[in-house]
């Protein structure tokens, strides 16, 4: 066998090859009777010498093709009954999952008595459920109700500007602080929100791995409704204010987080709730990120990035630029009449 690279010839082989229409047989006759018409090879040796050699070049490469092919066979051997294992164990997975799913909605249609029978989630009746939330959201207000410092003795300079706000605005008393992301963290769920959308995280669980079809999500307009099937659903009220049906979207994360990401129609307010039987929220202590300049339209950036040349300016004591703007109008006046005296003129 040839020491340098197997390859090298490849291509002009192959141009030959495809020369040959009836294929190998004619390609075989060409290089033979090249042999024959070119060279000594049939002439030039002993006699039997150019056979044995093309015998012994035939077993050498025949010997290497079966077992690089008999390796082939081997390795798809291999690899087929590693993806029969593979679905195998993905069926049998699929049926104990569909066992528990089937398992766990029969359960929660036809059980009548005994919660300890049923998961968690389906222990409680509407009524249960109507009382726990009301004991919730007195849990969620209770904070905030004692969150007022009293002042230390002898003083009144102890009171936070948060205390001072709600006692000058009524208005404030009893609602909760914003959670970091400006929405708030409930008993089964948390929200989030910047002026432009609402990001909704509700985790669910269940004995089996759900699955989105297994998930409830009903987004309207001014309404919203998130569960599993089978179940009362977790979240089922009124929206505060009107959301875009075709911008908002859900998703199943870990197959353990229903996020929905809801956009709002008004883009300049704050939302005080996500639903109105929620427990308010204070606007007025909305953190909101500072914005870029890259997110403003082009109207509003060019105004915004003047403000901010101006400010700094002025900070150098240098002119903003609608002064500097009138100072170029006076120059060019100036040189355009050279023969007015303008030293006792005093330009404002």
């Amino acid at each position: 066998m040839p020491s340098n690279d197997p390859e090298k010839f490849d291509s002009m082989l192959l141009a030959m090859a495809q020369q040959h229409e009836s294929g190998v047989p004619e390609m075989l006759d060409t290089i033979f009777s090249f042999l024959a018409r070119k060279t000594d090879f049939f002439i030039g040796g002993e006699k039997g010498a150019a056979e044995k050699m093309i015998l012994g070049k035939f077993r050498a490469h025949e010997t290497e093709a079966l077992a690089a092919e008999s390796k082939k066979r081997k390795e798809r051997e291999e690899s087929e009954a590693k993806r029969k294992s593979r679905l195998e164990q993905r069926r049998k997975e699929e049926e104990e999952n569909e066992k528990k799913r089937q398992e766990f909605f029969s359960k929660s249609s036809n059980s009548t008595s005994s919660p300890s029978a049923v998961p968690k989630v389906m222990e409680l009746t509407d009524e249960e459920a109507e009382k726990l939330q009301k004991e919730l959201d007195k849990k969620n207000e209770a904070p905030t109700s004692s969150t007022s410092k009293t002042p230390a003795e002898g003083g009144d300079g102890d009171k936070t500007k948060d205390d001072d706000e709600e006692e000058e605005d009524p208005k404030e008393k009893g609602k909760l602080k914003p959670n970091a992301g400006n929405g708030c963290d409930m008993s089964n769920y948390r929200w989030t929100q910047t002026l432009s959308e609402l990001e909704l995280r509700v985790p669910v669980s269940a004995p089996f791995a759900i699955r989105s079809r297994d998930v409830v999500v009903n987004i309207q307009k001014k309404h919203l409704t998130i569960g599993l099937k089978g179940q009362p659903p977790i979240i089922d009220g009124d929206l505060p204010h009107e959301v875009k049906l075709e911008e908002s979207t859900w998703l199943l994360e870990d197959n353990a987080t229903v996020i929905v990401n809801i956009e709002k129609v008004n883009k300049m307010e704050w939302w005080n709730k996500l639903v109105t039987s929620d427990p308010e929220i204070s606007t007025k202590k909305i953190n909101p990120e500072p914005s870029k300049l890259s997110d403003l339209d082009g109207d509003t950036r060019g105004l915004v990035e003047k403000m901010m040349y101006d400010q700094r300016q002025r900070e150098l004591g240098l002119p903003t630029s609608d002064e500097a703007k009138k100072q170029e109008t006076i120059r060019k006046f100036m040189e355009q009449h050279p023969e007015m005296d303008f030293s006792k003129c005093k330009f404002n």
